[in-house]
């Protein structure tokens, strides 16, 4: 076999990412940026390419292979990037098609068809499909990301596959393009069809002669070896080049990891789903018990049938995630079965399945789910797995590798008590769940990459899970490919004719090893090309937040993103990661792009010059600090805090740009603005306005906020407190933000509070949280104010007295940013843990307290920092019990955060993401219904894009009071 390797070392990046501009392949990159971002993807492996095409159009992939092909250079295709095995990534050119190439082409609802570019991303497809009451059957946990040529590469299950089979299963046809060049339409064939082909000659009927020749040269083998049970899908799928399965070269190449030919359409199958669904938990004494009860459950027509084992449960830390499963069957590991049906017949046919459960040995209990809402909280726990398992309960990492083994269901159990055993006996440990239904465990180890024995540790371990595997009649892969991973170990689990024929078949599509080589056929070493590895010393890099959950150790921190790419989602469920993402839907612009880019600075090999990087800086520089990573991310991956980290070290003795003076000291300069206000507004309202923007990196498009006439301070200070005070004393925490341009949110809060019988205090002085200081990575300023802030607070909080915070963005500083800045400070601490949101304060330490009943209608925009540390559930809690209908926006971010949508070169993008969700929302609100909204920028965007004004919770309930006044 040819090989293109001799192309890889005669070129660089620079001279294919020209030759491939000049080709007219669509957008091409090839700079070091781009390069780190397509380094790596869900696996444990990394491959710095060459360059990254996205094309747009057909001829664009052509033309691209053309180039390719020309030059010597191999090509790697990519979906979403998720692939757990390494086959997403390549050391030639990567095609990326999730970007350009994703339309749908067309839906046939009466054929029950689909045909779609690879690009198209599954979510997407489901939505199209659902509108004629249709839906394409394999379910990928990644389905709000994953493309549907990803799925075909790697022979997608997920979840239903009980029921609606593999990607194998539901494609129809595909067009496909091979490495030199020649265009194929596939799909199953008659004999007198393969006749008319090869007769017809060219390239086509010589491809497809080579084929059949294959295949009826080894009949026995192909019958006896391959496809002996649904989830074995590792190696090629050359049983379905069988007569009896019509010679299906479709169905042949899925699976194929994209070593075959570049997909160039896909037709699939389309299903009907039943019209009720039920969710049925069972209990077991542990995953083993589990597994051995799943074949006498699957004889009940199941929709699905998953695994979850408790040390996947204990490190989920969402709060209503946590609570949906404090109250599951008390077990150490759970099935979760779903039925499929009529609502008449799904409780009896529920019933039969839980007594079936009852006569499993270590079954200890069961529960019919019926509240949808907690339904999906559940089957969310079992999505989120692969990024939920990366990191085991007490905080250490855990890998990919032995990823998505498979057995036949009735072999299971006893798969897993071996596996459990094998395990122990190298001293690793990892999550297990999965797709018990179909045999298939997914589960990620505590590898450990950084030290020679423990590379080697992995290497071993793998070898014996693959020899334990193919004694158990199983497959190295059950839907996620062999890639770098497990392609090593096929001759473990087939004998030397097949690898053989695997060989021959690929050299039939592809004669010059140009599309994703060492990926099933003469593989890659499964411990080479390692991302994290002990041959690569990281830069020793200083930093200021101390990333306890990561050993203090920042290069830790940027890989806790192993690639899962939920922040590549754009429909909004609720997340508010990542929302420039869902405005741009470029790489560079996700929270797994920002974190490999940080990463590969650490390894200064790409990215060569640490915090100095401009790579990082212009990747960084569209990340609205939402914060929305660090609790949506399954990983927790913090982008916010790597920003603010890398602002400070990057800007160090440097000019800074004007923004980070001028908004970034925005709390200061307000202090004299505010003394003379009428001044101030009349400048930035004048025809000076866009002079002073541009001197103070202000976008031109924005109104500058006006300073109120009297800040909320000089009220308070002259005004009588009134109520009685029963309840003791709070601190009412002054935002620079409302005290100076919203003085009436806080006046407020101030007859909230004294209604519910607080004695309302303020600090002593002018105090500030520093967030604009973080935000915009000057750490050093922020660590000084936020001493002073915690030293002032300091006997209050000692005291136990509770601090409340009207602006959500200055209370998440409070109880999270100035602990980790001041850290082992036990008085930021104590202040932390004494910061409430209002509504927290009036439903938990004034339970007694009646609020005023407000008949009324109200939308909510969640600001996205309170959504990171505090979460909606107070407010929703007091909203209904004031009598409120309350309708929650699934927004995400309102787009403006801070100082990001005032910044010049923000605004689009800013604007874009709240026209996503939350600003036609206000639009089409009725004229009656209020608009809550407790953020600053939320209200800000909603003022400046829409006709209507945003009302924050305290100015709701406040004028519902009966002896409420409107302050001056």
């Amino acid at each position: 076999m040819t090989t293109t390797a001799q192309g890889l070392g005669r070129l660089d990046a620079a001279a294919v990412t020209e030759a491939l501009g000049q080709g007219d392949c669509g957008e091409v990159a090839g700079d070091a940026g781009r390069r780190a971002q397509y380094s790596a993807d869900a696996s444990n492996y990394r491959q710095i390419p060459l360059a990254v095409v996205f094309p747009r159009e057909r001829q664009h992939v052509l033309n691209a292979l053309a180039v390719c092909r020309r030059l010597g250079v191999p090509v790697t295709c990519r979906g979403a990037g998720t692939s757990t095995s390494g086959q997403a990534v390549g050391s030639g050119v990567v095609l990326d098609f999730s970007r350009g190439f994703n339309r749908l082409l067309d839906l046939d609802p009466q054929a029950r068809t689909a045909t779609v570019q690879p690009g198209v991303v599954l979510d997407d497809l489901q939505t199209a499909a659902a509108e004629h009451g249709l839906l394409f059957g394999p379910d990928p946990s990644t389905h709000s990301r994953c493309t549907v040529g990803g799925m075909i590469g790697n022979n997608a299950c997920g979840t239903h596959s009980v029921a609606w089979g593999r990607t194998a299963d539901n494609v129809v046809e595909l067009e496909v393009v091979t490495y030199r060049g020649t265009v194929v339409r596939l799909g199953e064939m008659t004999q007198a069809e393969i006749d008319e082909a090869i007769a017809a000659g060219g390239d086509r009927g010589r491809l497809i002669a080579s084929l059949h020749r294959l295949a009826q040269g080894n009949l026995a083998t192909l019958r006896t070896e391959l496809g002996r049970f649904p989830r074995q899908v590792s190696g090629y799928g050359l049983e379905h080049l069988l007569p009896e399965h019509r010679f299906n070269l479709a169905k042949a190449l899925v699976g194929s990891e994209g070593t075959l030919a570049v997909i160039l359409s896909a037709t699939v199958r389309l299903v009907s789903p039943p019209p009720a669904r039920a969710l049925v938990v069972l209990g077991f004494r542990d995953a083993c018990a589990a597994a051995e009860a799943v074949p006498a459950l699957l004889d009940h027509r199941l929709l699905a049938l998953e695994g979850l084992d408790q040390a996947l449960t204990d490190i989920v830390t969402r709060p209503e995630t946590r609570a949906a499963i404090d109250t599951l069957p008390a077990a150490r590991a759970w099935l979760f079965a779903e039925l499929g049906g009529t609502a008449e017949e799904l409780p009896r046919n529920a019933r039969a399945l839980t007594s079936t459960a009852e006569q499993a040995a270590g079954f200890v209990g069961s529960e019919i789910v019926t509240d949808t809402v907690r339904a999906r909280r559940l089957w969310r726990i079992r999505e989120d797995g692969a990024g939920l398992a990366t990191r085991l309960p007490d905080g250490s990492e855990a890998w990919p590798g032995w990823e998505d083994a498979a057995v036949p269901p009735e072999q299971l159990g006893s798969y897993l008590r071996e596996f459990t055993g094998l395990l122990e006996r190298h001293h690793l440990r990892g999550a297990v769940y999965g797709h018990f239904g179909e045999g298939c465990l997914h589960v990620r180890i505590n590898f450990d990459f950084t030290t020679e024995r423990g590379t080697a540790v992995f290497r071993a371990f793998l070898t014996e899970a693959a020899e334990l595997i193919a004694a158990h009649g199983g497959s190295l892969s059950g839907e996620h490919g062999d890639g770098q991973a497990r392609s090593e170990l096929l001759p473990v689990m087939y004998g030397p004719e097949v690898i053989a024929l695997f060989e021959e078949f690929k050299n039939i599509w592809d004669p010059d090893n140009g599309l994703n080589p060492g990926m099933i056929v003469h593989p890659l070493p499964l411990d080479g090309n390692l991302r994290v590895s002990p041959h690569r010393t990281p830069l020793p890099l200083v930093t200021v937040f101390p990333f306890h959950a990561d050993d203090g150790d920042f290069a830790k921190a940027t890989r806790r993103c192993v690639g899962v790419g939920k922040c590549r989602s754009a429909a909004h469920r609720g997340d508010v990661m990542c929302p420039s993402y869902r405005v741009t839907l470029d790489e560079k612009d996700s929270t797994r792009g920002r974190a490999r880019l940080l990463y590969e600075m650490t390894q200064g090999e790409v990215i060569t010059d640490g915090w100095r990087s401009t790579e990082v800086r212009d990747a960084l520089d569209l990340c609205l600090s939402c914060k929305g990573c660090s609790v949506d991310c399954p990983v927790g991956v913090d982008v916010a805090t790597y920003k603010s980290e890398f602002l400070h070290h990057h800007y160090k003795g440097r000019v800074r740009p004007a923004s980070h003076y001028t908004m970034g000291w925005l709390p200061l300069l307000s202090r004299p603005a505010a003394r003379m206000p009428r001044l101030v507004n009349a400048l930035t309202a004048s025809r000076l306005a866009p002079l002073i923007k541009r001197l103070g990196g202000i976008a031109a498009e924005r109104e500058v906020p006006r300073f109120a006439g009297q800040t909320f301070l000089s009220w308070f200070r002259a005004r009588t407190p009134g109520g009685d005070g029963h309840r003791g004393p709070v601190v009412l925490w002054v935002d620079s933000f409302n005290n100076y341009f919203s003085p009436e949110v806080l006046k407020a809060s101030v007859a909230v509070l004294e209604h519910a019988g607080f004695r309302v205090q303020v600090p002593d002085g002018t105090q500030c949280c520093g967030l604009t200081w973080i935000t915009t990575g000057q750490l050093g300023v922020a660590r000084r104010i936020a001493r002073r802030t915690v030293t002032a607070l300091a006997p209050t909080a000692r005291a136990g007295t509770p601090v409340v915070g009207l602006e959500p963005s200055c209370t998440a500083a409070l109880k999270s940013d100035l602990p980790e800045l001041l850290d082992g400070d036990a008085d930021a601490r104590t202040l932390a843990r004494s910061t409430v949101t209002l509504a927290e304060l009036l439903v938990h330490h004034a339970p007694d307290w009646q609020p005023p009943r407000v008949e009324a209608r109200s939308i909510s925009q969640t600001h996205c920092h309170q959504h990171a540390t505090s979460g909606f559930s107070a407010d929703s809690t007091l909203l209904h019990a004031m009598g409120v209908d309350n309708n929650s926006l699934d927004s995400g971010c309102c787009g403006l955060a801070g100082n990001f949508g005032f910044e010049r070169g923000h605004y689009e993008v800013s604007v874009a993401a709240g026209e996503q969700v939350l600003l036609p929302a206000v639009r089409a609100a009725a004229h009656d219904t209020v608009i809550l909204a407790d953020g600053f920028s939320c209200r800000t965007q909603i003022a400046q894009q829409t006709d209507r004004r945003g009302t924050h919770l305290a100015e709701l309930v406040a004028r519902a009071l009966p002896a409420h006044r409107p302050s001056a």
